[in-house]
């Protein structure tokens, strides 16, 4: 699959890049200036073993053209702007939000934006021919570089279709990652609400990776 990460020159944008680089997804990393995405694409390719399909990288809306699905990698202040100047890109598309609702100073307090969350957000300012799952929230970024550490924490992922959540279970099962159905895209306020909590709970404890386990549920997919 042709994948497109908006904000993939982050931490989170660029795990995720190598990891589904190494599962044999072609990875476009997007940025505001193309310069910046074709610099993180050069940085991902020189730790990928040889073999794998090289990322390529770009501005955001050249790599949501080019893509199949569009991930949303940003912060929070820059959701609407990126999404603004790529969506009519996104038509037709799957968009997974990955952006969490943070207000600086008191990142580890949960703060909702009017419409719930983000994702509930970026639905509204892309309309319905784009469906928005939204997933990855919840996984620690000084993580996802290494894809031979396994990550002890689970993909929550929320949509209101569940074909659309299924391109999401399979890419986290792709990183390496099990991904659980946590219900319709309202329930997304509260597992953007959980990076939150557990930037506090890395705070308190001096750790830098904590994350969500679900209990009681099967094999990838729940």
């Amino acid at each position: 699959m042709r994948i497109a990460i908006l904000g993939g020159t982050g931490d989170e944008g660029r795990g995720l890049g190598h990891r589904w680089a190494l599962a044999g997804h072609e990875v476009l990393i997007g940025s505001r200036v193309a310069e910046r995405g074709a610099q993180a694409a050069a940085d991902i390719n020189e730790q990928l073993p040889d073999g794998v399909p090289l990322v390529s990288g770009s501005d955001n809306l050249t790599v949501a053209e080019a893509a199949e699905l569009v991930v949303l990698s940003v912060p929070y202040k820059a959701q609407e702007p990126t999404l603004d100047a790529v969506k009519d890109a996104l038509a037709g598309k799957v968009l997974i939000s990955v952006v969490v609702p943070l207000k600086p100073p008191k990142v580890s307090h949960v703060w909702q934006p009017p419409a719930g969350s983000a994702a509930q957000e970026a639905q509204q300012q892309v309309g319905e021919g784009v469906p928005v799952v939204a997933a990855f929230q919840n996984i620690s970024a000084v993580l996802l570089p290494d894809p031979e550490h396994e990550i002890d924490s689970d993909v929550l992922i929320c949509g209101d279709r569940k074909e659309d959540k299924a391109v999401a279970l399979k890419l986290a099962e792709d990183a390496g990652l099990r991904g659980i159905d946590a219900g319709p895209l309202q329930n997304a306020s509260v597992v953007e609400g959980l990076t939150a909590v557990l930037i506090g709970i890395n705070i308190r404890n001096k750790i830098k990776h904590s994350g969500i386990r679900i209990t009681g549920v099967g094999e990838i997919g729940g």
